[in-house]
């Protein structure tokens, strides 16, 4: 079996075991990236799901360095290695600054850290802020989204991007 097929089963697999209902685990599959590092290499996958009016989005790396590093949305869906800048800022279309801590904030491509275990893979799932119409917009906007791994933690108050170093990896939301 491909390794990102496994990736993304277990992805699901860790968005239905937490303390939800069956009625509330995310069924509908509504989009996908595939990360990969600056060197062409896959580093995971980037599932979004959907769930009554909220949207869900579960993602599994692997071949990272042990740690804990920042993941975000970024507004364009462009990965150009090696620096994945052309991904752009990150998705903001709020015009909210950056964090889940920042009073001020936050933006919609803030997701939660990644800790990324001794063997070099690491799973993180967020609900995304918004209905599930604006959400989809903005992510399937006219020039996509990219979802970036970054090399540091973020520290979830610096604005704009949360201190959370160089771009690692990138891949690019398609719908299903």
């Amino acid at each position: 079996m491909p390794p990102t097929r496994i990736l993304a089963i277990a992805a699901l697999g860790l968005a239905i075991t937490g303390c939800q209902s069956i009625q509330d685990v995310p069924t509908e599959r509504i989009g996908s990236a595939t990360l990969h590092f600056a060197n062409g290499l896959p580093a995971g996958t980037a599932q979004l799901y959907g769930s009554g009016t909220q949207v869900n989005i579960s993602v599994a790396l692997a071949g990272f360095s042990p740690g804990v590093h920042g993941i975000h949305l970024h507004a364009t869906g462009q990965c150009d290695a090696p620096a994945f800048t052309s991904a752009g800022g990150h998705l903001n279309p709020g015009g909210k600054q950056h964090g889940m801590d920042n009073p001020a904030g936050s933006h919609l491509g803030d997701l939660p850290n990644v800790t990324i275990g001794a063997q070099g893979a690491g799973t993180v799932s967020a609900t995304l802020k918004g209905s599930r119409a604006e959400v989809l917009a903005d992510i399937f906007d006219g020039d996509g989204t990219a979802i970036v791994v970054h090399s540091g933690p973020d520290d979830y108050k610096t604005d704009p991007s949360g201190n959370s170093g160089s771009r690692v990896a990138c891949g690019v939301f398609s719908a299903s």
